[in-house]
């Protein structure tokens, strides 16, 4: 089995915050849900009730509006054999699982307290490269959600968030 990730290009980018390209509605909604992180699978899966398919992908790739970020063929399980140790996680894939855990956690509540009203902070989460960049959009968040949903709503999610900070 194959598992593809993509990504936004630029122009995909550009499509989300602009509409510059005029996209379909239906592979706008595909292209939304691309990231970097997600597999194939899970994207169409997530679009499915929409009658997308993997032509759907084919045709933003075409087009150019993602790109394939990696792919990753499954290897056939192997007997039972010795063993293995792994070894435990180093500080750098701790970072990564912890850029990974806010970005996702920021990219969940926004769209759910929020909604419309949170794209441009959800435009700043796509644009974050580190957890320090995330560490940065906390106030901002707590205070849109706060706004939105008010302040009890907001202390729940900024305790969560905080926990997810935390170094």
């Amino acid at each position: 089995m194959n598992t593809s990730i993509y990504d936004k290009t630029a122009k995909g980018r550009e499509e989300i915050a602009t509409r510059k390209f005029q996209l379909a509605s239906r592979l706008r909604a595909l292209l939304v849900l691309v990231d970097g992180h997600r597999a194939e699978e899970e994207l169409l899966r997530n679009v499915a009730g929409l009658g997308l398919t993997a032509s759907a992908l084919q045709e933003l790739l075409e087009q150019g509006y993602i790109l394939l970020a990696a792919s990753y063929a499954s290897l056939p399980e192997q007997e039972a054999g010795p063993e293995i140790t792994v070894p435990a996680p180093t500080p750098q894939a701790d970072q990564v699982q912890q850029f990974r855990s806010v970005y996702d956690f920021y990219n969940k509540t926004i769209k759910s307290t929020m909604g419309l009203r949170g794209f441009p902070l959800q435009m700043k989460v796509e644009k974050a490269a580190s957890v320090d960049e995330l560490r940065q959009l906390r106030n901002p968040y707590v205070e849109a959600v706060q706004k939105a949903k008010g302040r009890d709503t907001a202390t729940l999610l900024a305790q969560q968030l905080d926990q997810l900070l935390q170094t």
